[in-house]
């Protein structure tokens, strides 16, 4: 098996997913400065500049987080990642997963997800989601996916305090057996 990539750009008709690059930073921004966006998030104040400032320096340093663009606008529109790689437990956590307002209600959650997931299924067996404790839109639809919620613990976000989670999983054989639904 090839080593595992956590930075490959993925695409469909929609978005496509491209590394997050340091000039990445003012589009990307202009997704996230909207206080609605991180409502329900543990982080409520990721909007303002500085403190987006911090969680942008955390996707450049894991080396696995992407700009989600919108192909018909040519618009950065979010982000997420891919983090944690644990060979042992031959798993790794997708998160830290954002989208402007402009997006919601449009299926790009799930599309991104579906991409993400049909990738890295190709080099892990079990993919892994935190979940902020009071994230009801997030936790019901990584649950659309068919993630089962299998923990709670305290996460300590990138320069930011720790905050309750709970853990979804993912496990590859269940993934297969829904796509062949």
């Amino acid at each position: 098996m090839e080593p595992i990539s956590i930075q490959s750009s993925l695409e469909n008709e929609q978005v496509i997913l491209l590394p997050l690059q340091e000039t990445d930073f003012e589009a990307l921004y202009a997704a996230a400065s909207e206080p609605e966006v991180w409502a329900q998030h543990p982080n409520k104040d990721r909007w303002k500049r500085e403190v987006f400032q911090v969680f942008f320096e955390g996707a450049m340093q894991s080396k696995g987080a992407f700009k989600i663009v919108d192909k018909a606008t040519e618009t950065v529109i979010g982000s997420s990642r891919f983090y944690d790689y644990n060979p042992s437990d031959d798993s790794i956590f997708i998160g830290y997963t954002f989208y402007a307002r402009s997006c919601w209600g449009k299926g790009i959650n799930p599309m991104v997800k579906k991409m993400m997931l049909d990738y890295i299924f190709q080099f892990v067996s079990k993919v892994n989601f935190h979940i902020g404790a009071e994230n009801l839109r997030s936790q019901i639809a990584i649950e659309r996916l068919g993630a089962q919620k299998v923990a709670t613990e305290e996460v300590a976000y990138f320069g930011e305090p720790s905050r309750l989670n709970f853990v979804y999983e993912i496990r590859k054989e269940d993934w297969l057996l829904k796509a062949s639904l």
